[in-house]
């Protein structure tokens, strides 16, 4: 994010466990989802019927919520894909 001279909003330190709650709630808060896993990526349907295969795929195995996380406009991305950053702040 330093190199694209991003400020984050919000930073949650990792001692901050964020859970399943909290992911629906970011989702329902969101238009699109992108969960990015290694080279996979999903989209998915955000707002108030987000679905629970969506949710899933932003928890890891913990059922914690993916890092990093971010909410761009509309758009909640989680995990880490550098494509997808690309495309999202190119």
């Amino acid at each position: 994010m330093e190199a694209r001279e991003l400020t984050p909003e919000e930073i949650i330190p990792a001692s901050r466990k964020l859970g399943r709650d909290d992911a629906i709630e970011m989702a329902q808060a969101a238009s699109k989802l992108v969960v990015a896993k290694g080279k996979k990526i999903a989209e998915f349907k955000a707002g108030k019927d987000v679905s629970d295969e969506a949710v899933d795929a932003m928890l890891g195995p913990t059922g914690n919520l993916r890092a990093p996380t971010l909410k761009v406009g509309k758009t909640l991305l989680v995990g880490f894909n550098e494509e997808q950053f690309e495309a999202v702040f190119g």
